[in-house]
């Protein structure tokens, strides 16, 4: 884990912290979008638990890639003003009215899709796809919610989970992505002895190979361009690893991982969402075959439909998580999944704008970048 800044790299001075309100109560300090490509430690006011809230002290919050990608507009779904985070650990500061799971003064984790629990989806358990879904530190057309790059965050009872003796606050910011690839894994169905081809390996894709490890998957081939996460993975449980020099080798690493496997992998997840990564995830399968669609960085991708087609390749799409929490915290908890190499950096909140900025650029090579506030 990187404990300092890059070389070079002068600590801004801390600015914005706390004052006092009109109102007589606390402002405290967030990491705000205030336009596209801006961001800024502002004064926000402390937010109050409602009835079945919680109001979290936050110690810890992870950058999320899709918070990066977000920066410039093009998802759609980082609408400023808006304070983004979603992966983030704590102390619980207050509850709201009818609140009985946790109590002040409580370490706690929390999901980071926010469910209504009346709707048709949710009712039947399938609360990533609630139809009024409401997402942390996103903002768009249909929904605005703040999240946790901020000294406070309130967020709904039903999302929150305690953390266990002996787990951190950053071990516990890995949990909310880690519920992503547990859910991943579990869209492919059984994968106990089978052989599974990942595609990309970055912090989805890295807990994935961890996840097929501890579900007994019998191989697992990682491929992804950066070589230094190519042998991360190896560590983390990959036992075949395919470096891809730029995009136009994919169609040839995929053959060779066809080759390796006499026919193709049993299963495989896509942690990328491109086109040439969609397209090598569904020519890596053997027939018959089920990959997992878990990357979405394009709306649009093309789609061999012929390979589909004609070798009868099921295609699964995977959402957020279902349910898979809990189970993540107990993973990590118990160290059968490993969250601090994947650790690059932690660091104050009022650097977070730098960064962004070095994870946007991605010269560092870093993975995941806590921020405390």
């Amino acid at each position: 884990m990187v404990a300092l800044a890059p070389a070079g790299y002068n600590r801004p001075e801390l600015f914005l912290v706390t004052s006092v309100r009109r109102d007589g109560g606390e402002a405290v300090k967030a990491l705000v979008l205030t336009a596209y490509n801006v961001l800024a430690i502002q004064e926000v006011p402390t937010p109050v638990p409602g009835e079945g809230e919680v109001l979290v002290k936050v110690r810890a919050c992870g950058i999320c890639g899709s918070d990066v990608h977000g920066l410039d507009g093009s998802t759609g779904r980082r609408i400023p003003p808006l304070i983004m985070g979603h992966e983030a650990a704590g102390e619980v500061a207050a509850v709201g009215p009818g609140v009985r799971s946790v109590a002040v003064g409580e370490a706690v984790t929390f999901d980071s899709t926010v469910w209504c629990g009346e709707c048709v989806d949710c009712r039947r358990g399938r609360v990533n796809l609630c139809e009024k879904r409401q997402v942390l530190g996103v903002a768009c057309a249909e929904f605005r919610r703040d999240g946790a790059f901020a000294e406070y965050v309130v967020v709904p009872e039903r999302i929150i989970v305690r953390m266990p003796p002996g787990l951190s606050f950053l071990e516990a910011t890995l949990a909310e992505p880690l519920a992503v690839a547990v859910h991943a894994v579990n869209r492919l169905g059984e994968v106990l002895g089978k052989s599974v081809a990942v595609i990309g390996t970055g912090i989805i894709g890295l807990l994935a190979v961890q996840v097929l490890k501890v579900a007994g998957c019998r191989r697992i081939l990682a491929v992804d361009r950066d070589q230094s996460r190519l042998s991360l993975a190896s560590k983390l449980g990959a036992t075949d690893l395919f470096l891809v020099e730029n995009s136009s080798e994919l169609e040839e690493i995929a053959n060779k991982v066809v080759e390796r496997t006499d026919g193709g992998t049993d299963l495989a997840i896509e942690a990328v969402g491109l086109p040439e990564t969609v397209v090598a995830a569904v020519k890596v399968v053997r027939k018959g075959g089920v990959v997992a669609l878990v990357g979405n960085l394009r709306p649009e991708v093309p789609l061999p439909l012929q390979v589909v087609v004609t070798r009868e390749i099921t295609l699964r799409g995977s959402y957020a998580s279902r349910g898979e929490y809990q189970l993540a915290v107990d993973l990590l908890a118990s160290r059968k999944v490993a969250a601090m190499p994947l650790i690059s950096a932690v660091a104050p909140l009022e650097e977070g704008p730098q960064w962004f900025e070095w994870l946007r650029s991605g010269k560092l090579g870093l993975l995941k970048v806590i921020l405390e506030p």
